[in-house]
Parts: C-alpha cells; structure tokens; sequence
C-alpha cells in the first residue's frame, strides 16, 4: 500500500508543478512579461508528457503572438506568428481527441477566436504591405499563410465562406507578378471553379483559358472557357476563343463541329460564317490536286456556301466577296489544267474526240471566270472608292485587280484564238464580232493594271 500511495503523491506532485508553471506562463503573459513567459512556456512543452496536453499550447499561441505585435521583441523571434499557429493547430488536433463535443475548443471559443483571428489579419497585412511595395514573392508566402489561416477558421465553422475570395485573388496576383503562372493558375482556379463574378473578374476566366492553352492543355482550356461562357454570357470572347484554339491546337473534325453549334447560335453572325468558308477552304484546297484530301470536293463545295451566307449577311465584305472569287478562280484554274494534261502521246495528233473535250473545258474555265469575275469587280467597287486603304485591304484590292486582269487576257487570248480561225475562214462577220469583244477585254484591262499600278499611291 505504501508504494501506490507513494506513486499517486508523485503524481499528483508532477501535476502540480505542471499548473504551477502553466500559471505562471499565464501570469507572465497577463504582466506583459513576454520574454519570461516564452522561458515559462517553453519549458513546459519540453516536458514530454506535457506534449499531449492541449492547453500549453494555447497559451503558447497566445504568448508568442504577442510578441508578434510587439516592436520590440518582435525581431528576437521572427517566426513568432508562425510558432502561434502551428501552436493553434496542434490545439485544435488535440482538443478534437475529446469524445464529449461540449468541452471540447472551450478556451478558443472563449476568447472568441481572437489567437485564430490575430494570426489571420497578421498574415494578410503582411501580404498587403508586400504586395504595395512590389515585393510579390513575399506577399505571394504572405497570401498562402493567410488562405491556411482562413481553410482553420472555415474548417470550424468560424467564418461562414469557403473561399476567402479577396485572399485568393491577391495570392494569384502575387503569383503572376511573380512569374509563378502555374501556381497563379492555382489559385485563379479556385476562383472560377467557384463560379464568382465580380467586376473584373471575367478576366479570370479568359486567363485561365489562355494559360492552359498554351500549355497545350485543350480539354481544361475548355473548361474555363465553358465556365466563363457560364458566368459571363453576354462576353463575346468565349466562342472567338473556343474557335481559335482548336483551330491552332485541336483536329479539323472538331472545329467544323465547334463551327456548325457557334453558327447555329449565331445564325446572323457574318464572321462566323466567313471564318468556317475559310477554313473549310484551306483544309480542302491545295494548288497540288494530289496533295488534296479525299473529301477536297465536299470541303470546297461548304466553303462556298459558307461564303455565299456570308454574303448574304453582308454584301459589302469586300473580304468575303475576295475569297468568293478566289474559290470560283481557282476551279477554273483545276478546269484548265485538266484541259493541258490532254496531250497527244507518240507524237500522234489529238484525236476528235480529245478536240472537243478540250474546248469544251475551255467554255468551262471561261465559265468559272465569269463567275468569279463580279465578286473581283464588287471588291473593286467597295475599296477603291475608299480614300486611304489599310495594309490588309491594300493586298486584297491587288489581288482582286490582279486576278481581273488575268481573267481579261485568258479571256483575249481565246477569243484571239477564234479570230484566228475565223480569219483562215474568211468569215468577216465573225473576225469583226471577235476584235469588238477582245477591244472591250482590252480596255478592262488596262483600266485594270492603271487601278493596280497606283493602288499604293491612291490609297
């Protein structure tokens, strides 16, 4: 009997030196004896058995933010902030271990949260002061802290947000002044997942959007795209981007499919239209026939109703009225080529039938480059009339003017060809009827070549 009793005194003596110290770390802290509180405190913590209480290390908390705010000790022990919340945190583990819920935080939830806070507001006007002086490495630690602070005061309930939206946005700020894209994207991220909306903050979205873009990372591009386009409706940008990028990065199959749900939304959208033709058009024609896809014909064929309802839209487009003429141009241009693959083989002469399959691919080529021909004309009509040209417009007023002249001598050198022949017929009536046609293709074309000759110097 006297051996346990000799153990319990000893017990109980141990535990009365422990609140003895604790009390006095306390009484210290009330006196504003920091430096002896510190002493005190920490001497209690280093007592193993010590470590498993939760109170020490509230009053730890407590002790070494004070010294935080105060000026003249706060130099001797720089981490102080940080010690008081690891110091918070192993409270909280501590203090969660207690089965009875209505005793468990009671020296928190007395002092109101305050340690909790204080180590909250430190932390953010510390990031503040950082980020005015444009130091962004540290407001970024600073920010960090802050958010770890406020996921505690969440986490119990403390503040009734989840995300600390005014923190969080800084801390990406910092990030990005920092050129710390990724981790801006981080904390960007946090935002727009959220779905806030706020003045200025679409221009979240498009970043995230593009950052992810040029990480080569379409799927999550599209994401914040569609997040954005979710928020922020009425932004034009979501769908120009959406197009753009898989038009730089994605297949062809999914932009023509992004292109038929942008167009069925936005039937009156001329661009739109205009844009689908021209890459429709591109993916379709090569000047190479073999370097053509297979479905080329079908690809060509959209284009050109594409660019007919843009057109339609808006007549005046002298860029769509270009590429109109362009695509009609250039099936001329296949049409002729297939009319000089017909040769005569083994030094024989082209037989009837080969004749008359080469005129008639003659009328045809003449055909096509009279269709195109109003679409150069219209061009024409719409930007040499304008006083002063920008550089885009310049290039397509030449082109248009070049490709006019071209058609106007393919045209003459034809009807120079029946001439000819009607000549070595004698058929007056005919050679008359032919030199009136080539004077007035002469003509055109050299208003033509004037009109192209100065566009630089009119425009």
């Amino acid at each position: 009997m006297k051996k346990v009793l000799l153990t319990v005194l000893l017990a109980a003596t141990g535990f009365g030196l422990y609140a003895q110290k604790l009390d006095k770390a306390k009484d210290l802290l009330g006196k504003k004896k920091l430096t002896e509180a510190k002493t005190e405190i920490d001497g209690v913590l280093a007592i193993e058995k010590n470590q498993a209480l939760s109170e020490p290390y509230y009053q730890k908390a407590k002790i070494y933010l004070a010294i935080n705010k105060d000026s003249s000790l706060k130099g001797s022990v720089p981490d102080a902030r940080e010690t008081a919340f690891a110091a918070l945190k192993k409270y909280l583990e501590l203090e969660g271990k207690e089965k009875d819920a209505a005793k468990r935080y009671l020296l928190l939830t007395f002092d109101g949260n305050q340690p909790l806070v204080d180590v909250y507001s430190g932390y953010s006007k510390d990031g503040a002061a950082f980020y005015n002086a444009g130091n962004y490495n540290d407001a970024l630690t600073n920010f960090k802290k802050t958010l770890e602070v406020f996921d505690v005061l969440a986490e119990r309930g403390i503040v009734p947000m989840k995300l600390d939206t005014t923190t969080t946005l800084y801390a990406g700020i910092s990030a990005e002044k920092a050129s710390k894209l990724d981790e801006a994207a981080i904390y960007y991220s946090k935002i727009a997942e959220a779905k806030c909306k706020s003045e200025g903050f679409v221009e979240i979205y498009k970043w995230l959007a593009d950052h992810y873009r040029q990480k080569n990372d379409i799927a999550t591009a599209q994401k914040f795209s569609a997040l954005g386009k979710e928020v922020y409706p009425q932004d034009q940008f979501w769908t120009g981007f959406d197009l753009e990028m898989l038009s730089d990065k994605g297949t062809k199959a999914d932009l023509f499919k992004k292109y038929e749900e942008v167009i069925k939304e936005n039937p009156d959208n001329h661009i739109f239209l205009f844009n689908y033709a021209v890459e429709l058009y591109k993916e379709g024609y090569q000047e190479d026939v073999t370097k053509r896809p297979a479905n080329s014909k079908e690809l060509i064929s959209r284009a050109a109703e594409m660019m007919k309802r843009t057109l339609e839209k808006k007549p005046d487009y002298a860029n769509a009225n270009m590429v109109m003429g362009q695509i009609l141009y250039n099936q001329g241009v296949d049409i002729n080529t297939e009319n000089k693959a017909i040769r005569p083989q083994g030094g024989t002469k082209l037989t009837p039938d080969q004749l008359k399959k080469k005129e008639e691919l003659r009328q045809e080529v003449i055909k096509k480059f009279d269709e195109a021909t109003p679409y150069f004309e219209k061009v024409d009509e719409l930007l040499d009339k304008q006083a002063k040209l920008k550089m885009d417009d310049k290039e397509i007023l030449k082109n248009a003017l070049d490709l006019l002249i071209t058609i106007n001598e393919e045209k003459t050198s034809q009807l120079e060809t029946k001439r000819n022949a009607a000549e070595t017929k004698k058929a007056t009536a005919e050679v008359k009827q032919y030199e009136a046609e080539i004077k007035k293709l002469q003509d055109k074309t050299t208003v033509y070549t004037e009109k192209f000759n100065n566009v630089d110097r009119k425009h």
